[in-house]
């Protein structure tokens, strides 16, 4: 029959401590013992046998002091049988500065940071990022099961999943390509589930008749438009300087010429008077003469 136990002395472990592991499993059998750190990555593994009783005892480390590669955190010790069909025990750690925590129950802080536009475009895709930490580590999984109940809200109140859009960027950094349909608020609600802990994380996107992008090249033409029209303004203003230059001087002429139009009417007026002087003596002169001439006439008869 199956059996496979796994136990270990403590649950808090710090710096120097030995990891000491005991349990049961099939006599002489060989089984495959690993550390698997808050990021899902495996810093110690080793195979070794059971006893003819089937119990075994196994130092698998002793904790170093943190670093990048072991950080403190909450970390699995998993044990596999090759006889039993893989069947497997886990049992769950705590690496610490201190074991005075130990009183403290073991527990995960799983961590879900969402990344997106705050702006875009109808019918334009953008991308969506999901950053996922257990304990402050990056955690990596299959997008599709790490992610399962992911969605987003839509402007018009419907509920739209994203579970199966996810791809990996990087171990625990994952992204997915969303193109939307309709104007208005887009809200994505990220779900991240992981050994029994859930995880929330939103963000919001506003989605335009066009993005910013499209709006500056609009902002750019308007600028060279009013660059030309600047342009155009500034020759017709040289222009219509010109133009009243020209205009003072052509009233400049015609006061010149009303002026000469005025001193031709005074001299006129001064010909007329010496004129009509000269003219009235001669009309008189010629009218005594006709009289004379009359009266010479009127005589012989």
């Amino acid at each position: 029959y199956s059996e496979l136990q796994l136990l270990t002395i403590n649950q808090v472990y710090s710096e120097g401590e030995p990891l000491f592991v005991y349990g049961k499993g099939q006599p002489n059998e060989t089984l495959i013992i690993r550390l698997i750190a808050p990021d899902k990555t495996i810093p110690k593994f080793d195979q070794f046998e059971t006893n003819e009783d089937g119990t075994f005892e196994h130092v698998l480390l002793i904790w170093p002091k943190a670093s990048s590669n072991l950080p403190f955190g909450t970390y699995t010790i998993e044990i596999i049988s090759t006889q039993q069909n893989g069947l497997s025990k886990k049992i769950d750690v705590k690496f610490t500065s201190s074991t005075d925590l130990i009183s403290v129950p073991i527990e995960r802080h799983l961590n879900t940071l969402v990344f997106a536009p705050e702006t875009a475009a109808i019918n334009v895709p953008f991308r969506v990022f999901v950053q996922v930490t257990s304990d402050g580590l990056l955690i990596g999984d299959d997008p599709a099961k790490l992610l399962q109940t992911t969605h987003v809200h839509l402007p018009s109140g419907k509920v739209e999943t994203l579970a199966n859009n996810f791809s990996t960027l990087h171990q625990g950094l994952y992204y997915a390509d969303y193109v939307p349909k309709e104007e208005g608020t887009y809200v994505f609600h990220v779900v991240t589930f992981n050994e029994g802990t859930i995880s929330h994380g939103s963000v919001a996107t506003n989605v335009l008749s066009q993005d910013i992008g499209g709006i500056s090249n609009q902002i750019i033409k308007l600028n060279s438009v009013l660059e030309e029209t600047s342009t155009e303004l500034n020759t017709l203003k040289s222009e219509i300087s010109g133009f009243g230059n020209t205009l003072e001087s052509a009233s400049s002429n015609i006061d010149k010429s009303v002026t000469s139009v005025s001193n031709s009417v005074t001299n006129i007026e001064e010909a007329s008077s010496q004129l009509n002087s000269l003219f009235f003596p001669i009309v008189a002169s010629i009218g005594i003469i006709v009289a004379l001439q009359i009266a010479i006439l009127a005589r012989r008869r």
